[in-house]
């Protein structure tokens, strides 16, 4: 059984068990989460698609750890005007694991 569902804008495709990392939610760490966007539903061959919700489905988390991702280095250069510049970026990340997908 697996289910696509979208946390914080944007899709994943999940199953119980699963660990991913989506970007900085609220909560504090293990805390449960449950997301009610669930866009699709497979279950053994047998699928459901919402339009664009399901409704009544949901998905069941639990924050695992809040972490920041790998620098990003953004280097922008003009060539013979002497212009370069050099900034980096490190995006807020959440660590969750899927618990159970209710239909």
């Amino acid at each position: 059984m697996y289910a696509i569902v979208e946390i914080a804008g944007q899709q994943f495709k999940v199953t119980k068990g699963d660990e991913l990392f989506c970007n900085r939610l609220a909560g504090d760490v293990e805390s449960a989460v449950t997301f009610d966007k669930v866009l699709l539903i497979d279950n053994d061959g047998n699928t459901r698609v919402g339009a664009p919700v399901l409704e009544g489905a949901k998905v069941d988390a639990k924050i695992i750890e809040h972490l920041r991702a790998d620098k990003v280095l953004v280097f922008k250069k003009k060539r013979r005007k002497g212009y370069q510049t050099l900034n980096g970026h490190r995006q807020d990340l959440t660590k969750i694991r899927i618990e159970g997908i209710t239909e």
